[in-house]
């Protein structure tokens, strides 16, 4: 039972599973036994008990994801990074993002006809930041919505080329319609880079 799930595309520098199991006397062997079998884009960090109640997916309580975006054509990250060709303005994206943390509705970012309870997501931080040769869009939350960081990223990027300002984020928020928001980026930029559980959830039984 993984995390979560994510769409086609996306990565993941963390990833966690259950599963159960008995009678596995070496965990670092099963480790190397299963990156053997793992294709090359897929790899096993570690293998750790846990209490027997411990759940991937439900347990977690923060989730980050990352974005990339490239303002220069860059051929080493033609499959990991979202090429913008105009210029976007750092300050006015991070102060729509800003606006994210005054919301628990996220329903206008959310893909339709999703079967979900509730549209609501506690957003804990959400920023843009220059990291090299790129724009990193961060953010954190306790869940997220299917389709949800890749519907937000594309309404900060039409802030950032100043074709909606932070009244009109603040618009699509409030409207919980999704066709008001913007077009979703590419999959391809989409990282998930954390996920925290409580910390009796590793318990190293004997």
């Amino acid at each position: 039972m993984g995390a979560g799930r994510t769409d086609a595309g996306v990565h993941a520098k963390q990833m966690y599973a259950h599963f159960e199991g008995t009678s596995i006397r070496d965990l670092g062997d099963l480790k190397y036994r299963l990156n053997a079998l793992l294709p090359d884009d897929i790899a096993v960090q570690e293998i750790v008990a846990v209490n027997g109640k411990a759940h991937a997916r439900f347990d977690a309580t923060q989730r980050t994801y990352e974005y990339w975006v490239t303002q220069e054509k860059d051929v080493f990250l033609a499959d990991r990074a979202y090429y913008v060709r105009y210029e976007l303005v750092l300050k006015e994206m991070n102060a729509a993002a800003a606006l994210l943390l005054e919301h628990t509705d996220f329903e206008c970012f959310s893909k339709s006809n999703t079967d979900v309870r509730t549209y609501r997501c506690n957003v804990m931080s959400a920023h843009w930041e220059k990291r090299e040769d790129k724009l990193v869009f961060t953010i954190t939350a306790d869940r997220f919505l299917r389709n949800m960081v890749r519907a937000i990223v594309g309404t900060l990027i039409a802030v950032g080329a100043g074709k909606l300002d932070t009244r009109g984020v603040q618009r699509i928020l409030e409207s919980k319609d999704r066709s008001e928001a913007g077009t979703s980026v590419p999959a391809k930029g989409l990282y998930l880079t954390r996920i925290v559980y409580p910390e009796n959830t590793f318990q190293i039984h004997e």
